[in-house]
């Protein structure tokens, strides 16, 4: 991977003015040291380690680390602090500080990111077993192989073999090989000096140490000597070796063979080996140094003896990590412009490129575009300025990483359930990978299980099962490895499940879901309704989830037919998933019938069918049927047969219905929740008609003019009428006669008749019926009521009528009561007018009964009026007497009573008001008139005094209010400003406000407290 590093500077036309004048240099950081690959042994004195990264830039930049991706935090690390742009590590930990570092270098102006950094440890740990291996027995001349099996460890290892003792090392030659590949030692023919015991010697190049296995005897067998045999090739590399650029590339094959096999090397495409290429070890080693492009091909190992050969191929191919071919410079624009940088490198493979933007992966969206190795940023803005990288990497010839894929730091897992951790590291060739426990090295059990993928399964686990894991991964250009904790957890509880439940619709439930779980787990709650997951935000006026870390009940509220049906209460912990459920069963009203119809129809009576609606959770128990006419408001139940309409029946007779009426019926069905919304309502029906059966009522009438009999009546409301063609018959006879005289009245609407005949007497007594008919014939007559006919008007005048100026608006008339006479008087009636010449001026006041006396009021002041009475009675008004007049009193003073001054001693209250003076055209000032009002008992009195002053004794309890009016002839005049005496005022003293006083605007106040209670 390479970066490179160039910042954009975006100047608006004022930053441009600036820079101009300043001079401005692009001070973002620049690298000057990048960390680099480090392996230190794992017991180094000096146990500190130090990643070095350093930038220039203006302001100083300043650093962040990464390890594995994850950014580290030195506020709460001890062992790691940074000196400058330097991380140092000091306590060093294998498992917790092996990994790849990356870092940050930041300023104002922007951040890069520098290169990834591995840090490894190296280590060579004992072999597992130091007891003596077990003999390997063979035949005289038969070739064998002894198997090292180096312990664990980290960094690159050389092997050696010890022959019985110390310091005899086995000496390679083209009978015997050791592999610094696998550490094993081949012999290509065993002979009778080779009979011995074989330790492996394993050196780490790095740490220094040396580690020894336990002896291997090697046993001649006594059943003779193995004959000759065809070379088998054991030791021999890949079908397919990548090699970097300018490495050491190193093959080796060996074959076990008798006679001895020679070994030798070629290359298929026939070029000869140029001399750089090394054989070593009897030609068992090829070597090529300084490895080039030049150098790749397949690659040919021949084993042949004189039973015959036996050939190893294998491909080497060139790899070259990234050089840059073509850079950016920095780059200043302005706003709006169009922007383009491109970066070019070359490799094998091919590299593929990304960008960052202040250490941020850059993505091709909108305006950014990004396409082999070019960046276009269009119509720049302010948000575009920044520190840019263009990443080449190619994806082969790389050490393994787990920076992409680390193992989580910390992983829970249930108790019993099966654990599977991944180990994918990148790297090319693919990395080989081993797991440890702790510092254990992990092996296959019942229950653990290795997979050639790198994945480690672990069933059925327990809290044993609890530690540290590492996957550590290794191929020839180096080795990472990734650490994560696992915790295992009780398993989680439902503790207190909901259950199948019938509610009624608009009630309110709470569904329990409720856990116990261990302490270390993360738990959230959900639910779902008939499969879809509830969302509480969106439906918040019916669901809400209620109870604390370990309950997750849900609250429903206002229950409605829709929400039936069931619910799933999902716990998601981090190790595992449960769920409840419970069906709710919400029961309401019944839904509406359907399909009302009317079967069959008479004058009274309608067969209906109906197809029932959902009964809602709960069994229909009955129906209720209802009509409506265009006489009625609205729908009224009816009378039906049977009497109640069950629920099993669709059927029903509905009686009691007028005849000839256009009915509409509907059906509302009941069960134990409730009524149901009714049906729509069925076609409109009229009933057959019929004759008329119900009577007019109160049959009334009398009054009229002479010789007349009327006859008044209340008519049959249209829905009565039962046909068309309705009309009224009246009949009449004079009281104790035989004979009925009929007529017939066919206008709708007419509700009075009136009889005239020279003949009737007035004030005769009649018997009257009235009846109805329509096409289908007649019906009842009402009662007989008795009606008197046309009576005459009184024929005498009051006599002796005698008027009275009471006041300036009232005039009392007396007169005396008029003989007895033939005709009835019921009552007197007094006329008035002003002016004589134009008696229709008039105006009237009725006075019912025998009384001789009225007072007519209304009247204005000083004014003539002119009276007259009549008796009256039904017929109408008689002769009225001969005209009296008078004329009303001048109008009282409108001056109120003013300078009214008011002293409080004690309870005594003392009043005193200047004189009223009346005009020419008012009443002289007969007096005064006091009103004395109490606030708590709401009651008046009233003195009358000929004084300008008063004393009154008042309670010390209550609030009085006192008004003050003028008396006169012609009655009360304006009253003054009322006065507050309040109870707190005892002992004190003040005055009301005249027209000018100052004090109007206080007396305006006291005149409304006086207007809100008076």
């Amino acid at each position: 991977m390479m970066f490179l590093w160039k910042r954009i500077v975006l100047l608006s036309i004022t930053g441009c003015l600036a820079a101009c004048a300043e001079d401005v240099m692009f001070q973002g950081p620049r690298w000057r040291t990048e960390p680099t690959d480090l392996i230190l042994p794992i017991n180094s004195q000096d146990q500190q380690a130090t990643m070095r990264c350093e930038a220039e830039g203006s302001p100083s930049p300043q650093y962040r680390w990464s390890l594995n991706g994850t950014l580290i935090d030195l506020g709460n690390d001890y062992r790691r602090h940074m000196s400058a742009g330097n991380l140092i590590i000091s306590s060093l930990d294998r498992d917790q500080d092996a990994g790849i570092y990356q870092c940050t270098a930041f300023n104002a102006r922007g951040s890069v990111l520098s290169h990834r950094a591995s840090l490894q440890f190296a280590y060579l740990d004992n072999f597992k077993s130091q007891t003596v291996r077990s003999a390997v027995n063979v035949r005289e001349g038969q070739g064998v192989v002894l198997l090292c099996g180096p312990p664990m460890h980290s960094g690159d290892l050389t092997f050696a073999w010890i022959f019985n003792e110390y310091p005899y090392f086995v000496q390679q030659d083209t009978r015997r090989f050791i592999s610094q590949e696998t550490g094993s030692l081949y012999i290509a023919k065993v002979e009778p000096s080779d009979v011995g015991n074989y330790t492996c010697v394993v050196n780490n190049t790095v740490t220094r140490e040396k580690v020894l296995s336990s002896p291997t005897p090697l046993v001649l067998r006594n059943d003779g000597v193995m004959g000759e045999y065809e070379p088998k090739i054991e030791v021999h590399f890949p079908e397919s070796v990548p090699a970097a650029k300018g490495s050491m590339v190193r093959l080796e094959c060996f074959a076990l063979g008798n006679p001895v096999p020679e070994i030798r090397w070629s290359r298929t495409s026939g070029v000869p080996f140029p001399s750089k290429v090394k054989m070593k070890n009897s030609n068992a080693v090829l070597e090529i140094p300084n490895f080039q492009q030049e150098d790749t091909g397949t690659y040919e190992c021949v084993a042949e003896n004189s039973r015959g050969r036996n050939a190893a191929r294998g491909r080497i191919s060139f790899h070259a990590k990234p050089h840059w071919l073509q850079t950016m410079t920095d780059t200043a624009l302005s706003i709006e412009e169009n922007f383009f940088w491109e970066c070019k490198a070359s490799g094998k493979p091919k590299p593929s490129y990304s960008w960052l933007k202040n250490d941020e992966n850059l993505m091709s969206e909108g305006r950014i575009q990004i396409e082999n190795g070019g960046l276009s940023i269009a119509a720049l803005n302010l948000s575009d300025a920044g520190m840019y990288q263009c990443v080449a990497e190619n994806k082969h010839a790389s050490p393994p990483s787990f920076s992409k894929a680390p193992l989580r730091a910390l992983l829970k897992a249930r108790s019993g359930s099966e654990v599977t951790l991944e180990c994918k590291p990148q790297a090319s060739p693919p990395a080989i990978s081993l797991w440890k426990k702790g510092t254990e090295v992990l092996q296959r059990t019942e229950r653990i299980t290795l997979l050639p993928n790198g994945t480690l399964k672990i069933a059925n686990v327990t809290r044993r099962d609890a530690a540290s894991y590492t996957c550590i991964a290794k191929n020839q250009f180096g080795t990472a490895s990734t650490t994560g904790r696992l915790l295992i957890t009780d398993p989680t509880r439902i503790t207190l499940r909901p259950t199948n439940m019938e509610i009624i619709v608009g009630e309110s439930i709470v569904l329990p879901c409720q856990i116990a779980c261990d302490p270390a787990l993360d738990v959230s709650f959900s639910w779902a309704f008939n499969g879809q997951l509830i969302d509480f935000q969106r439906d918040g006026d019916h669901f809400e989830r209620v109870g604390g870390v370990i309950s997750g009940d849900l609250m429903i509220r206002n229950i409605q037919l829709s929400h039936g049906g069931k619910y799933v209460c999902v716990i998601d912990t981090d190790v595992e998933s449960l769920s409840t459920s419970a069906i709710l069963v919400v029961k309401g009203p019944p839904g509406p019938p359907d399909k009302v119809a009317v079967e069959e129809i008479t004058d009274s009576t309608a067969q209906l069918s109906w197809t029932p609606g959902r009964d809602n959770g709960s069994p229909i128990t009955g129906y209720i049927i209802q009509a409506r006419t265009p006489f009625t408001v609205g729908w009224q139940a009816v009378d039906t047969v049977p009497e109640v309409v069950n629920g099993n029946m669709l059927t029903a007779t509905v009686v009691g219905l007028n005849a000839w009426v256009e009915y509409e019926f509907r059906v509302v069905a009941r069960n134990t929740v409730g009524m149901g919304a009714p049906s729509p309502a069925s076609a409109k029906t009229r009933t057959e008609d019929a004759m008329p059966d119900t009577a007019p009522t109160d049959v009334g009438g009398g009054g009229g003019t002479k010789s007349e009999l009327v006859i008044t009546w209340e008519p049959v409301p249209e829905e009565l009428q039962n046909g068309e063609g309705f009309g009224y018959i009246i009949a009449f006879r004079p009281a104790g006669s035989v004979t009925w005289t009929r007529a017939v009245i066919s206008t709708l609407g007419v509700a009075r008749y009136v009889f005239r005949n020279d003949t009737i007497p007035p004030f005769s007594p009649f018997d009257v019926k009235v009846g109805a008919y329509n096409n289908r014939g007649e019906g009842p007559f009402s009662s007989i009521a008795a009606v008197y006919s046309a009576e005459e008007v009184p024929s005498v005048a009051p006599k002796r009528a005698r008027a009275r100026s009471v006041s300036a608006a009232q005039i009392e008339v007396i007169w005396e009561a008029v003989p007895a006479t033939p005709e009835r008087v019921l009552g007197y009636e007094v006329a008035y007018w002003e002016d004589d010449t134009k008696p229709d001026t008039v105006g009237k006041v009725r006075i019912s009964g025998n009384y001789t006396l009225v007072n007519v009021t209304g009247m204005k002041a000083n004014t003539p009026y002119y009276l007259a009475v009549a008796a009256f009675n039904t017929a109408g008004t008689g002769p009225q007497s001969a005209p009296i007049n008078t004329t009303t009193k001048k109008p009282p003073p409108g001056q109120p009573p003013l300078n009214v001054e008011w002293t409080m001693i004690g309870s005594m209250l003392t009043l005193h008001w200047d004189p009223v003076v009346a005009t020419e055209t008012e009443s002289q000032v007969t007096g005064y008139l006091v009103l004395l009002k109490r606030h708590r008992y709401n009651d008046i009195n009233t003195i009358v005094t000929n004084k300008t002053t008063l004393e009154l004794a008042l309670s010390g309890n209550d609030n009085y209010l006192i008004q003050i009016k003028a008396l006169s002839e012609g009655g009360e005049g304006v009253g003054s400003e009322p006065i507050h005496i309040h109870k707190l005022s005892m002992g004190a003293r003040g005055s009301g406000a005249a027209c000018l006083s100052p004090l109007y605007l206080s007396a305006v106040l006291i005149g409304a407290l006086l207007s809100s209670v008076w």
